[in-house]
């Protein structure tokens, strides 16, 4: 596995991946994904054999973004590295793929001094996977809100990455 920088012809297959993944990231549209390789703090993948076999979208405070989930971050830290999504194409699960996609945010969080990793997980509908990821991987719940017009209920995690420097 090799972990890179995305390019532009990584999109369809970073795209194809993510809708493979919805609900337990949301969907979006090209024209979306092209607006996160443009703005991202990050836009890693995971190659695998030559092909992307999943992907890290990580967001710095302060863009025009109209996501909750980003702006209840933005309103409780001024600053933070946010993983608004994360997906493995489903042949590649279960090799640790996740795992090294969040150790490299990490490495590339604290380059910049961010003091901490945030994101959330799917309560309602419930994604087990990713909540017991998260927990191995020093997460911890911050909170917790409705989104979708109520349809979905989101925990809100951080990672202090504070504590993995001190550690």
């Amino acid at each position: 596995m090799q972990l890179r920088d995305a390019v532009a012809a990584d999109l369809p297959a970073i795209h194809a991946i993510n809708q493979a993944n919805v609900p337990a990231v949301g969907r979006i549209s090209f024209a979306e994904l092209e607006w996160y390789f443009a703005k991202a703090a990050a836009l890693r993948v995971a190659e695998v054999d030559g092909a992307v076999a999943g992907f890290l979208l990580a967001l710095r405070p302060g863009l025009d973004y109209s996501s909750p989930n980003y702006a209840w971050f933005s309103a409780r830290y001024p600053d933070f590295w946010y993983i608004d999504r994360l997906a493995v194409g489903e042949q590649w699960r279960r090799r640790g793929i996740a795992r090294a996609l969040y150790a490299d945010a990490a490495a590339s969080a604290q380059a910049v001094a961010a003091p901490l990793l945030a994101c959330e997980v799917n309560l309602r509908p419930r994604n087990d996977v990713s909540l017991a990821l998260h927990e191995r991987q020093g997460f911890v719940e911050v909170g917790q809100q409705d989104t979708d017009g109520g349809d979905k209920t989101v925990v809100m995690l951080v990672r202090h990455l504070t504590d993995d420097a001190n550690a």
